[in-house]
């Protein structure tokens, strides 16, 4: 039967000649010259034996063999373009789409996205970055993190995923040769600040019940992973939410000077979008089980809880 086949360009410039009755607009959809869809019908007439089109000045009608050929034709390629939808609906459905903020995406969750893919191999995590307040209707997602939950569009339910706090942060060279042994050694060092966090001093001095800072934060940057990145090389003292510190403690690049001067931030949480993929939820099961991990290995502390 497949043997049979005509050749299926052929086909598909006659049926788009057929249904607009004109080569010449058959040549635009197809984006071909109007030559180029007669050769093909020329080619089909000949492979079927009969002609299938009566060839006028302006216009080109379909025969009676014709007409017959192009209803049953219409629908086996509106078959096969169902069918291709299909599977390509199908394969985007194996791609989640996780908005989050610039800092969070490099600092908390690209580092541990190798373990999802690991797990789900088959699932593709599409991370797009976002400042803006979590709206489906302004930029498509699957499931969206953002800190606190202002602003948030009314079709997106928010639900707590991690507490945090703000830290002091430092590399320790820098406190080899100028030690923070107190906030009044804060005097001689410098600050760093993100501008999307530009509060942060101001609040963690109130909190902290200490005197203001007499000097402003010198060495501002755009945001947190390139504030973090400059307390790393040494340039000056940082204030950091414990949730997008990563390793950097741990491996020792970074150490926290006055541990007990902790901030309470607003949570983050995460939304899904009322058409996301079904592998949303499998998205959304490992970020839980995730959290509770850390959670579990952090011993309980307020930074990385997350909560159902």
């Amino acid at each position: 039967m497949i043997a049979n086949l005509p050749p299926l360009n052929a086909v598909r410039a006659f049926a788009a000649a057929a249904r607009h009755q004109s080569f010449s607009r058959a040549a635009e959809e197809l984006h071909v010259s109007h030559s180029a869809v007669s050769r093909h019908v020329k080619l089909l007439e000949e492979r079927l034996g009969v002609p299938l089109f009566e060839r006028r000045t302006r216009q080109s009608l379909l025969t009676p063999a014709g007409r017959i050929f192009y209803e049953q034709v219409s629908e086996a390629l509106t078959q096969i373009a169902n069918a291709a939808t299909a599977l390509t609906r199908s394969a985007a459905q194996r791609r989640v789409t996780i908005n989050v903020r610039p800092s969070f995406a490099v600092r908390w969750l690209i580092p541990r996205l190798p373990d999802f893919m690991a797990r789900h191999p088959d699932i593709k995590p599409d991370v797009a970055t976002s400042t803006r307040p979590p709206d489906p209707s302004r930029e498509p997602f699957d499931v969206v993190i953002r800190r606190g939950h202002a602003g948030w569009s009314p079709y997106v339910q928010p639900t707590v995923l991690l507490e945090d706090d703000l830290l002091l942060v430092a590399a320790p060279s820098l406190l080899q040769s100028m030690p923070l042994e107190n906030v009044h050694d804060l005097a001689r060092h410098t600050l760093l600040s993100g501008r999307t966090r530009s509060s942060d001093w101001q609040d963690w001095v109130e909190h902290a019940g200490i005197d203001p800072l007499n000097n402003l934060p010198p060495l501002q940057f755009d945001h947190m992973h390139l504030v973090l990145q400059a307390a790393v090389d040494g340039l000056g003292v940082a204030l950091c939410p414990a949730s997008l510190l990563g390793r950097d403690l741990s491996n020792g690049r970074l150490t926290c000077p006055l541990p007990s001067l902790r901030l309470p931030l607003a949570r983050y949480y995460y939304g899904v979008s009322g058409d996301a993929v079904a592998e949303t939820q499998v998205f959304v099961d490992w970020l839980l089980t995730h959290c509770g991990s850390e959670l579990a290995r952090d011993g309980g502390g307020r930074t990385n809880i997350c909560a159902n």
